[in-house]
């Protein structure tokens, strides 16, 4: 997307050469939960490790479909104004339409 690029404020130049180097990393064993220099501790730490991941959102009862529609600005500005989940009412507003207006056959 155009406008979107971040320019980093790594320097690089300093990754890869600290990168190439045998260099230890720095490890205080009062602070840190194993030497990242010792592969044995490096190796036991992330086998024992577990992930733990963030609940997503609750599984809706009915599957919405998602689609693009278009409406009045004066109409969006409303639902907006009345804070998070204005789609979720947009969607109860049209079937409660629904609900006082059976469809006529064509």
């Amino acid at each position: 997307m155009p406008g979107l690029k971040k320019i980093s404020q790594t320097n690089w130049d300093w990754v890869k050469q600290d990168a190439a180097s045998d260099a230890p990393i720095a490890y205080d064993p009062e602070t840190d939960l194993y030497d990242p220099n010792d592969s044995a501790q490096v190796i036991a730490f992330f086998s024992s490790a577990k992930v733990v991941r963030k609940p997503g959102r609750p599984k809706s009862e009915t599957n919405k479909v998602p689609i693009a529609i278009r409406l009045s600005p004066d109409v969006v500005e409303y639902f907006k104004a009345t804070g998070a989940g204005w789609q979720s009412r947009i969607d109860a507003a049209l079937h409660e339409w629904m609900s006082e207006h059976p469809p006529k056959p064509v």
